[in-house]
């Protein structure tokens, strides 16, 4: 399987029996307890890096969330004052983080578009890309982060599925995204290589965390540049 088709696989499904599911662990709909369990996993993403960004002074910050989902992080950050670029491979994700924009004040530093990340443009002071590797194999997640590193001028915050031992058995038995309802295919990735990558575009880690939940594992990694 080619890395376009990943993609295909990517878009489709989250444009179809995808989005239902992820819109209820996203935005609070009734769940089980494994999507409960990945809703608080990603939630507490969002907030690590929310701290992280809040340490400076978000007013006027230009900010790119790349593969943004229902604008988890966009819409707080947008709030907090950041000039946010929010993007998504899924119209129907796009659309949902529309309709919640709709409905608050101070959002009108916020853009949403749907569109890959391959074919994101410009320049930010941030760049931001959670819980998308996951979705792609070694290579194109190298040349996505790449093509991140190039859009950010100061900061490239990401967060992928670490490859370990633990977690390369667990996904090997099916339990890494359990239930009859599966995502794409799960790509765990190597820290040391997405290290590897960002170092050789000029960034250098900062900061790092681990959210671990019982079914949800998100290396997050801080790069700036030096």
């Amino acid at each position: 399987m080619n890395a376009a088709d990943d993609k295909t696989i990517v878009k489709d499904y989250f444009n179809s029996t995808g989005f239902d599911r992820w819109r209820r662990i996203y935005c609070g709909g009734e769940v089980n307890k494994v999507q409960l369990d990945i809703r608080n996993g990603h939630q507490q993403t969002v907030e690590t890096v929310l701290n992280w960004l809040q340490d400076d002074d978000l007013a006027g910050m230009s900010v790119c969330d790349a593969g943004c989902g229902v604008g988890s992080l966009s819409i707080p950050l947008a709030q907090a004052g950041a000039r946010v670029y929010a993007s998504d491979i899924s119209e129907k994700m796009i659309g949902e983080a529309k309709r919640a924009v709709a409905e608050l004040a101070n959002t009108d530093n916020l853009t949403f578009a749907v569109q890959d990340l391959e074919h994101l443009s410009g320049k930010y002071h941030t760049v931001v890309c959670l819980d998308v590797l996951i979705h792609y194999p070694q290579e194109q997640a190298a040349e996505m982060i790449s093509h991140l590193c190039s859009l950010a001028e100061s900061r490239l915050i990401l967060s992928f599925a670490p490859k370990t031992p633990a977690l390369s058995l667990l996904k090997k038995i099916g339990s890494f995204f359990p239930g009859p309802s599966k995502a794409t295919r799960a790509y765990l990735h190597k820290e040391a290589d997405v290290v590897k990558i960002l170092n050789s575009q000029g960034l250098t880690i900062q900061r790092q965390a681990m959210t671990r939940t019982r079914f949800y594992f998100s290396r997050i990694l801080e790069a700036v540049r030096t």
